[in-house]
């Protein structure tokens, strides 16, 4: 499976995160709100984001979000954590401007990925902060089941493990933004 995909619908456009993106990534994550449920609240900061971009290029699955609307840059998501035995990969570090918070573009990214990884593996896993209840409604809505808990590996508390299995998912699951 390709981690960083170019994948379109009739609204947004997903590709591979590149250097050329930071400008346009830390002026949404540079807002308070973008992380209020967030355990990293300080992204908002320049040097705590560059860190963050950095691991982002690094990973080798993260993806830059861009409206067709206007062909702006409107957040980020990222594969991860590609288990070829157990056929599942995970998606997450994902965020969206404030402007397009509720317009259902989020579910929109969701799906183009989904349906990406579908056509690979067997089941996506989410692992959301236990904080995060924003997050977490979101990958409800995309049909996910919450399988576990887990501490966070940094020490910020719990995160809830989702697991969404290509069998399982439903229609409502499909359409859901």
């Amino acid at each position: 499976m390709d981690l960083q995909p170019t994948l379109n619908n009739a609204v947004v456009r997903l590709r591979p995160l590149v250097p050329d993106d930071f400008e346009a990534l830390f002026a949404i994550a540079s807002e308070p709100q973008v992380w209020e449920q967030h355990p990293s609240k300080d992204r908002t900061q320049r040097p705590i984001f560059e860190r963050w971009f950095e691991g982002a290029l690094t990973s080798g699955g993260a993806l830059t979000a861009i409206a067709l609307d206007g062909h702006d840059v409107v957040g980020t998501s990222r594969f991860e954590n590609c288990r070829p035995v157990e056929r599942e990969v995970e998606i997450g570090w994902s965020f969206l401007a404030r402007s397009r918070w509720g317009g259902g573009l989020n579910g929109e990214i969701k799906q183009l990925m989904l349906d990406y990884a579908f056509e690979h593996v067997e089941a996506v896993v989410f692992t959301v902060h236990s904080q995060n209840l924003r997050s977490q409604r979101a990958v409800e809505k995309l049909g996910a089941i919450r399988t576990g808990i887990t501490v966070d590996p940094q020490g910020r508390g719990d995160n809830h493990v989702f697991r969404l299995e290509r069998s399982l998912r439903s229609s409502a699951g499909r359409s859901a933004g």
